[in-house]
């Protein structure tokens, strides 16, 4: 791997185009299709393990245990990249020919506008270190190998392909490796590949072309063993283990702008040249036609660039977005790079994993069947609280409930899990299907605690039971019962009868449980079943003890349930205009029955879902063809998801992905906006996000979509807002020099007035709230520009408004007084009224401002508006700002004059809007 994790919003380079083989490069290709025996000696190991000399040439050669730290661009190479923008770069070679004419007020001006929009970029950076940190962070800091034949602990960074380890309940894989033997093993691998249930482990062989969530023989790094112990031997390490592969996936990126960058960097360079053609006119006609001089035309020309360089729109565009920073931290999602919160505004495709992202990832007991009836169970997760009801919605009571009763109590007792409440909630002590079950007898009330065990078998892979050996209270005495909790169709071979509704053992209708059994499955649910039998006498039990004879209870359907939040979110976004798709690494039919649940999916008809496999076997074509249809994505691999975030790009989908764990990483990364979980996130995929839900709901995306909605709306009012403002001053400059006049703005009074228009009016666009109907428009195309054919218009309109208006009240003010002070001053006075009469039009962009509603909902709109004028009385009459900036005072004749205009420019500029809305519908209409 070469080259750190970059921030999220990528593509991939050219060397990493294919994606589609799903083999990690390893020491040996596919070492789960191999015996055991077979990979020891293609590794050149046995079972006793490796030599030390062994091990430390091997380490020698093939490197550390570890994820190598990439290179990173240094501190000087990283700010100077803020300044690549054309618009800085006017200004630096405006603040260049002020430094040459040693106006150094006017430099210093310039150059602190310049530095401060650079260091506002570079302080949002630098995330690439912190995302490989994480996912190193997650590899095992020790581990027990077999050396020179003897078990020691060693440093996990020191182990090399063909080292024999051990594992057991609690700890962390250190490295990729086949299994040699193992116990009861069973692994929680839902950070890699998304399942909510711990993997069951063998050592049997499996097809080369098993998805990493099927290769049982395997161990991964990273991944954390739930239950029993295991031998395995090593076959992969450092960068070629499967997170080494999914860092690699996630480094091979290159930056991608996000839709409001791109816009503005178009924005700038149309507006640069069309600068750069003014700015030559200009400077022709003064110099051949009015026959101006040197100094003349280099003031008239810096003056221009100044008025026509929109400096302040850079840090408004990051004050809209720290803004917007801010009000999403109340809400819940800490954004940690400011323009991914635009860019989520512009969300076409939302790609969510399943697991802890749209389901709470704690496994529920949903639903009971005994031969008697159905039993539905409430609450979610590991809170213990809700009930069990009947099918008429009452309270299932046990005593009532023969049936009920012994199989709550056989779920609970053939149990090793507790469930217990902590700061962050309720969470589970032990295996995440016992928690369940554990919970559900707290819901209905069996009397576990009263119960002794005597003895049990455990869970193994090959007979997938657990029985107890338990002496529970029966009247004044105990009775003695094993009692089975497994497979559905295990516990049926071994039974002959069931209970029924009086609690006799009845004949055994296997039939009618088969049907049951495909009910609940094809709802999504896995199906544990229950069995007791009497063993009074009995001193112990054995696998044996287990072979017949067993009273078949009933069956428990148990679900890792959606979050309550997220129906409602995946339909404000469907009304939003923004699809959602389901990309998990869990099974076609219980990520299906989630969809359908959730909404993403039609609950009617069928759903359109495809497999990993399915979609290995599709060429990029073939894939492209049909990723917009399908809404969910089963047993995918992180290549996988990849692949779906970057063929819905080729659409020109904007795309959001969302995930919790290691395998979501790489496609966080890609994505054009990537959300990570931040409560049961890892470490890797919360640096790797763009945003991370402080509390792991999906419903928070939805507000922040609409946060970011209503922050490209305030951006797009500002832009169009600032345009008029440096089009009317650079209207001014340039007719006064075409026609000869004398300038009617110096270049340090544009200076003054777009300073304090940045300082007070643009400021209170970027606090605007949320126009109505937000959420009920559909997402704007990515090629949509910033300023559409309607804001255009509106900017021409508004610009020839402002500076005619400006010139009308130089010429007057001119002609009555004679005194060319107070003439500027008063061109002054008129733009920054005449700005905020157009502040007003801008508020409500989309419709007209004769309301109410355009004086109210943002008390900035006041608080600016006085502070102009405060700062406009200083520039007036202050004796210092008169030397300064050569202005003057004026009497109340030139108040009322800029102040009648200023309502007139409102007028005309609203009069333009309501053409120009008129027009837009017209041309809608006639499509």
């Amino acid at each position: 791997m070469a080259g750190p994790i970059l921030p999220r919003g990528a593509r991939m380079t050219t060397a990493a185009r294919d994606l589609r083989p799903a083999q990690p490069s390893a020491a040996i290709p596919a070492p789960w299709s191999l015996p055991g025996p077979e990979v020891l000696r293609a590794v050149d190991g046995s079972v006793a393990g490796l030599t030390g000399p062994e091990a430390a040439d091997r380490l020698a050669r093939d490197g550390r245990n570890e994820l190598p730290t990439p290179p990173q661009p240094s501190v000087l190479r990283r700010l100077l990249s803020q300044y690549a923008d054309v618009l800085i770069y006017i200004l630096v070679g405006a603040a260049a020919l002020k430094a040459f004419t040693r106006d150094w007020v006017d430099f210093t001006v310039i150059v602190v506008v310049i530095v401060a929009t650079g260091l506002i970029g570079f302080i949002q950076e630098g995330r690439a270190a912190s995302a490989l940190a994480g996912l190193r962070r997650m590899q095992s800091l020790s581990a027990q190998v077999r050396r020179d034949a003897e078990w020691a602990v060693v440093d996990s960074a020191t182990l090399v392909v063909g080292d024999v380890v051990r594992v057991r309940s609690g700890d962390r894989v250190p490295a990729d490796a086949r299994l040699l033997t193992s116990t009861q093993l069973q692994v929680d691998e839902s950070a890699l590949t998304g399942e909510s249930v711990a993997s069951e482990k063998a050592d049997d062989v499996v097809a080369a072309d098993a998805g990493v969530g099927d290769r049982a023989s395997m161990l991964f790094s990273g991944t954390i063993v739930t239950a029993g112990t295991g031998e395995a031997v090593v076959v992969a390490t450092g960068r070629d283990t499967e997170i080494g592969r999914i860092s690699a996936l996630v480094a091979e990126q290159d930056a991608l702008d996000t839709p409001l960058a791109r816009q503005l960097a178009r924005l700038g360079t149309q507006l640069s040249v069309l600068i750069g053609v003014l700015a030559v006119v200009m400077l022709l006609v003064g110099r051949f036609v009015h026959g101006l001089d040197a100094d003349e035309l280099i003031s008239a020309a810096i003056g221009f660039a100044v008025a026509a360089v929109p400096e302040g729109l850079p840090a408004l565009v990051t004050i809209t977005l720290a803004l917007g920073v801010q009000q999403m931290a109340r809400r819940n999602a800490i954004t940690r790079r400011m323009a991914a919160v635009e860019t989520l505004g512009s969300t076409t495709t939302i790609c969510s994993d399943k697991t802890g992202t749209l389901t709470q990832n704690e496994m529920t007991a949903r639903t009971v069947v005994t031969a008697v009836g159905a039993y539905d169970v409430e609450g979610t997760g590991y809170d213990p609280a809700g009930r069990l009801v009947t099918a008429d919605g009452t309270t299932a009571r046990l005593d009532a409930l023969p049936d009920l009763a012994e199989l709550v109590l056989t779920a609970g007792l053939c149990n090793d899990a507790r469930v217990e409440a902590t700061d962050e909630g309720w969470r589970v002590v032990g295996q995440a299907t016992e928690g369940a079950l554990r919970v559900l007898a707290t819901k209905a009330g069996a009397p576990v605690d009263a119960a002794t065990r005597v003895g049990g078998v455990p869970f193994e892979s090959a007979h997938k039971f657990a029985a107890t050996l338990d002496d529970v209270p029966a009247g004044s005495g105990t009775s003695r019962a094993v009692h089975v909790v497994g497979a559905p169709d295990r516990l049926l071979d071994r039974a002959d009868s069931e209970r029924s509704a009086d609690g006799r053992a009845v004949p055994l209708d296997r039939a009618a449980w088969e049907r049951r059994v495909d009910v609940l499955s094809a709802d999504g649910l896995r199906v544990l079943a229950a069995a007791v039998r009497p063993a009074d006498g009995v001193d112990g039990i054995g696998l044996d003890d287990v072979d017949g004879g067993l009273t078949f209870l009933g069956v428990v359907g148990i679900v890792d349930p959606p979050r309550p939040e997220a129906t409602a979110a995946i339909a404000e976004a469907h009304a939003a205009g923004i699809r959602v798709k389901m990309i998990t690494g869990d099974h076609r039919g219980t990520a299906t029955a989630i969809a359908r649940e959730l909404g993403i999916a039609s609950a009617t008809g069928e759903a359109r879902a495809l497999t990993g496999p399915e979609l290995q076997a599709m060429d990029d074509d073939a894939l492209r063809g049909v990723v917009r249809d399908v809404d969910v994505y089963a047993r995918t691999s992180p290549e996988h998801k990849l692949r779906i975030v970057r063929a819905l790009q080729s659409h020109g989908e904007v795309v959001a992905m969302t995930g919790d764990g290691v395998n979501d990483a790489p496609s966080i990364t890609r994505a054009d906006v990537g959300v990570a979980m931040g409560i049961k996130g890892t470490e890797a995929t919360k640096e790797a996000a763009d945003i991370v839900l402080a509390d792991d709901n999906f419903a928070t995306i939805e507000r922040a979509v609409e946060e970011g909605r209503r922050i490209y709306d305030n951006i797009r009012k500002a832009v169009v807002f600032l345009l008029p403002t440096n089009g009317a001053q650079s209207l001014v400059i340039l007719t006064a020099v075409l026609v000869g006049l004398e300038l009617p703005l110096s270049p340090v009074q544009i200076l003054w007035i777009n300073l304090i228009t940045a300082l007070t009016l643009s400021l209170t666009l970027a606090g605007e709230p949320a126009e109505p109907g937000i959420m009920r428009r559909a997402p704007r195309s990515p090629s949509e520009q910033v300023l559409s054919a309607r804001a255009v218009a509106v900017i021409a309109v508004a610009s020839l408004v402002i500076g005619g208006a400006t010139l009308v009240v130089f010429l007057l003010e001119r002609d009555r007084t004679g005194d060319l002070a107070v003439a500027q001053t008063s061109a002054v006075m008129m733009l920054a009224l005449g700005q905020l009469a157009f502040l007003l039009n801008c508020r409500l962009l989309n419709g007209s401002a004769f309301t109410r509603r355009v004086l109210t909902g943002n008390r900035a709109l006041w608080i600016s508006a006085a502070a102009l004028v405060v700062l406009q009385l200083v520039f007036t009459y202050a004796p210092f700002m008169n030397r300064w900036f050569d202005s003057a005072p004026i009497g109340a004749y030139g108040w009322g004059l800029t102040a009648a205009t200023a309502v007139l420019v409102f007028l005309l500029v609203e009069a333009a809007k309501a053409v120009v809305r008129r027009v837009g519908a017209r041309g809608r209409a006639d499509r």
